[in-house]
């Protein structure tokens, strides 16, 4: 698989986006993916208890090891390549080793964190330094700093919280209850959040935020299936798309890295592209693999991946740049 290098995305290259590579060796649903800023690797966890490490450049497994002990739920890169933090899936009540920090490189836990008496749901790393955010369904979000075991700050609020960074770590937001956003300094958090968003008229819990790279934009993704996207500086909703529902699934969207495009699942298997500046439904596709319930564009390439119990690395098929996927359902109308 030849992926191509991240130049100025435009509608067709959006829309000629096809799979170049499937692992489908999986013992269950895929839980999390995430990329490595700055390395060409990708990190997945699952619900056979395994984390994967790949090569994105040439679509190669490159590790696997296994953690059934705890389970893998959440992950995320830490700075380094080859090591990783990783949620729990078991035995939180008891041993409340709810975070790990592991090692892909020897198969070592570096450190434990515990805090968490429930499951993680929300997990990011600070693109500035050591430390960390998790939100659990206990109604915390927890601060961290991965070369202590004790929790640095910690976040009490209703229902179930969601975390992210800005791309600069000078700022995080935090999804409540309700559909309130609240944007907090990352260096005074302590003082409480500068600002609040609401997002109008739906009381869905958010289950995903993500920053642009440039700050500008945010992007919500609800339990719901109602995708957002807010202008981060002021709140204001910039657009709106509501996807099929799936009960037992949430779905996910992710930013192109030229915060110009958003490409989501759906409840009803597909997956959909839309221009932001002009709100139009770019593309559509079959997702090949049911539900889509993990889905992140690559920070530096021409690249998505899409995951359910099947991974699914996507790049553009210049053969296809006028066309769309034949095996699509009728394009319905999304857009709010």
């Amino acid at each position: 698989m030849a992926t191509v290098s991240l130049t100025a995305l435009d509608d067709d290259t959006v829309r000629s986006m096809s799979i170049g590579a499937v692992f489908s060796d999986f013992g269950g649903k895929v839980n999390s993916v995430d990329f490595h800023r700055k390395d060409d690797l990708l990190v997945t966890s699952s619900e056979d208890d395994s984390v994967r490490l790949f090569d994105i450049a040439s679509a190669k497994l490159l590790k696997t090891t296994f953690h059934k002990k705890h389970g893998t739920d959440r992950i995320c890169f830490s700075h380094h390549p080859s090591s990783v933090i990783c949620s729990s899936r078991y035995n939180l009540d008891t041993s409340g080793e709810s975070l790990r920090y592991l090692s892909l490189y020897d198969n070592r836990c570096l450190r434990y964190f515990k805090g968490h008496k429930e499951r993680v749901v929300s997990l990011c790393m600070s693109p500035i330094n050591d430390s960390f955010m998790s939100g659990s369904l206990d109604h915390s979000v927890r601060i961290w700093d991965l070369r202590v075991n004790a929790c640095q700050g910690i976040l009490r609020l209703r229902g179930r919280p969601t975390v992210a960074y800005d791309q600069q770590g000078l700022v995080f937001a935090v999804a409540m209850e309700g559909g309130a956003i609240k944007l907090f300094d990352s260096r005074s958090y302590d003082k409480g959040p500068f600002d609040t968003f609401l997002v109008g008229g739906d009381t869905a819990e958010v289950c995903d935020i993500k920053f642009s790279n440039d700050g500008k934009s945010m992007l919500l993704t609800t339990t719901s299936n109602s995708i957002y996207v807010l202008d981060a500086y002021v709140g204001e909703k910039r657009c709106g798309f509501s996807m099929e529902p799936s009960p037992n699934t949430t779905i996910e969207a992710t930013f192109t890295p030229d915060g110009q495009y958003v490409v989501s699942g759906s409840g009803d298997g597909t997956l959909h592209a839309w221009n932001i500046n002009t709100r139009n439904e770019v593309a559509y596709w079959n997702s090949h693999v049911g539900i889509t319930s993990c889905l992140k564009w690559a920070p530096r390439r021409a690249m998505f991946v899409a995951a359910s119990t099947v991974l699914t690395f996507w790049i553009p098929d210049n053969s296809k740049s006028h066309s769309v996927d034949t095996e699509a359902t009728v394009q319905p109308d999304h857009a709010q």
